[in-house]
C-alpha cells in the first residue's frame, strides 16, 4: 500500500478500487434521471444528484458483487436503483423535516418547492423499480421491495415514536433499520444475490449492512449530543427537533420524578428555553447515556466485521472491515 492509499479513508480507498464501476453507475443515473416532458425532473435530481455525497450506498453493491466475483452487468443497474432509492427518500425527508440544508447546499424544497420535491422522489422511486425489472431477478426484486417498504415503514414510525416518552429502545431499533440500516442491508444482499452467491454468504452480507447501518445512525444521534464532526448538522440539532434519539431514551429511562418533568417539558411537549440544551447534555452525562450509546455502537461495528469472516479473504474484504472501524472511529 502506497503512503497515498494508507491516507485515504476507507470509503475513499473503495471508491478507487470501483472506480470504472462508479463511473458506469453515474452515467446510469444521468441516463435515467432524465425526462424529456418534465424539465423540472433533471434539474431538481441533478442538484441533489451532483452535491455528491459519497455514493456510500451503490459502493456497497459493487464492493458485494465484486467481493463475490460477479463481472457484470447487472451490479450497475442496481447500484444505481440504490442510489435512486436513497435520493428519493432525501428528497422527502427534507421536506418532512421542514430541512434548509442537505450536504451543505439549500434543499431542492427550498429551492423549488415541496409540490416538486415530493413528485421528484416519487419519480425517483418509480425509476428505481424500472431498473430492478431489467436485471430479471424475482429475489432482487423481492429484497429491494421489502427495503422500500421497510424504509417508508421507519419513517412513518418515526413521525409518532420522535417526540413520545414511551419509546423503548426496541421501537428506536426498528426506527433506525427503516430509516438508515434496511437500505445497506439490501445494498450488499443483492451485490451477492446477482453474483449467484448461496444462501449463507447472502445473509452475510446483509448481516454486515444491517449491523454497519445501525452502528452509523447510532454514532449520528451520539455526535449531535457531543461531537464536534457532526455533518451538516449542529450540535443539539435533534434536541430542537425532539427527537428521541438512543442517548435521551437511555437518560429518560433512568430519570427521578424531576427530570422526568424536564423531558416531558422540553421533548413531549416541545416547550424548550435557553439553557435547555446544557441541561439535556448534563442529565446524559449523570446517567452514563452517552458512554453506554457509545458502547452500543462499537459494538454494532464489531458485529460488522465478524458478519464477513465466513467470506474468502478479499482486497474489498479488508476495505470493508476498515469501512466498520471508520464509521465508529468519530466516536472512539
Amino acid at each position: 500500500m502506497s503512503h497515498d492509499a494508507a491516507a485515504t479513508k476507507p470509503h475513499e480507498q473503495l471508491a478507487i478500487a470501483l472506480a470504472d464501476d462508479l463511473t458506469a453507475v453515474n452515467a446510469m443515473i444521468r441516463a435515467r434521471m432524465a425526462s424529456e416532458h418534465a424539465p423540472r425532473i433533471p434539474q431538481v435530481t441533478a442538484h441533489l444528484v451532483e452535491a455528491g455525497g459519497k455514493r456510500l450506498r451503490p459502493m456497497l453493491t459493487l464492493a458485494a458483487a465484486r467481493m463475490c466475483g460477479y463481472d457484470g452487468p447487472y451490479h450497475i443497474h442496481l447500484a444505481a436503483t440504490v442510489e435512486f432509492i436513497h435520493t428519493a427518500t432525501l428528497l422527502h425527508d427534507d421536506v418532512v423535516d421542514e430541512s434548509s440544508q442537505r450536504r451543505g447546499r439549500p434543499t431542492a424544497n427550498l429551492l423549488w418547492d415541496n409540490t416538486s420535491s415530493v413528485l421528484v422522489g416519487d419519480y425517483l422511486f418509480a425509476r428505481s423499480f424500472q431498473l430492478m425489472v431489467e436485471t430479471g431477478s424475482m429475489r432482487v426484486l423481492d429484497i429491494l421491495a421489502n427495503a422500500s417498504a421497510t424504509i417508508a415503514e421507519g419513517e412513518v414510525l418515526q413521525l409518532t415514536a420522535a417526540s413520545d416518552l414511551a419509546t423503548t429502545e426496541e421501537i428506536y431499533l426498528k426506527v433506525v433499520r427503516g430509516k438508515t440500516a434496511a437500505l445497506f442491508s439490501a445494498a450488499m444482499e443483492v451485490g451477492g444475490v446477482i453474483a449467484g452467491q448461496d444462501d449463507a454468504t447472502v445473509q452475510a452480507l446483509f448481516d454486515y449492512g444491517d449491523s454497519l447501518g445501525i452502528a452509523f445512525q447510532i454514532v449520528d444521534d451520539l455526535l449531535d449530543y457531543g461531537g464536534t464532526q457532526a455533518i451538516g448538522k449542529n450540535l443539539g440539532d435533534d434536541f430542537r427537533e425532539r427527537k428521541l434519539t438512543l442517548p435521551v431514551i437511555r437518560a429518560v429511562a433512568a430519570a427521578d420524578d424531576t427530570e422526568r418533568e424536564f423531558w416531558v417539558r422540553t421533548i413531549q411537549k416541545g416547550r424548550q428555553q435557553d439553557g435547555d440544551l446544557e441541561q439535556a447534555m448534563g442529565l446524559l452525562a449523570k446517567h452514563g447515556a452517552l458512554d453506554t450509546t457509545r458502547v452500543d455502537a462499537i459494538a454494532w461495528a464489531d458485529k460488522a466485521k465478524g458478519s464477513l469472516a465466513a467470506i474468502p479473504d478479499h482486497p474489498i474484504k479488508t476495505m470493508l472491515v476498515d469501512l466498520a472501524d471508520y464509521v465508529v472511529a468519530r466516536i472512539t
